[in-house]
């Protein structure tokens, strides 16, 4: 018998000590939580339009105002070193933070959209669940 068929029969033997598994119930999460997650899915739909609205209000606008904020500083550096490789390097640096905070912006309205959106998903997969059962749940009622 070869070295590894010997290890693999080992592992085998040693891990089938070790094996705990239950099949009646579900029991405690197998390994940690996400970092910082509660153990729960999702959330209601008036926490989903909070967190959109924030995005909206909050977010959305204060990043459009700390880039704009940043970008006439960094004119105003790009300008006091005219002639010199220093503003080359700073014009390459406001470019690949423009094309950023293009990315950001959009990532945010991404999940401003899918936020709002998620509620209605659900909700159109309960009807039309409902809508699935209810053939059942009439036959039944009527006496078949």
């Amino acid at each position: 018998m070869g070295d590894f068929d010997q290890e693999w029969r080992q592992s085998h033997a040693d891990a089938s000590g070790q094996v705990d598994m239950r099949l009646n119930g579900t029991g405690a999460p197998a390994g940690p939580l996400a970092p910082g997650g509660s153990g729960t899915f999702g959330s209601t739909p008036a926490e989903k339009t909070a967190a959109a609205n924030t995005i909206e209000t909050e977010l959305e606008p204060n990043t459009k105002t700390a880039t704009d904020h940043a970008d006439e500083a960094t004119n105003t550096a790009v300008k006091g070193f005219d002639g010199w490789d220093t503003a080359a390097g700073m014009k390459k640096l406001a470019e690949t933070w423009d094309e950023q905070v293009k990315v950001l912006m959009g990532r945010l309205g991404s999940e401003k959209s899918a936020l709002r959106g998620a509620s209605g998903l659900f909700v159109r997969n309960d009807i039309g669940l409902g809508d699935q059962f209810r053939p059942i749940g009439q036959s039944k009622l009527n006496g078949m």
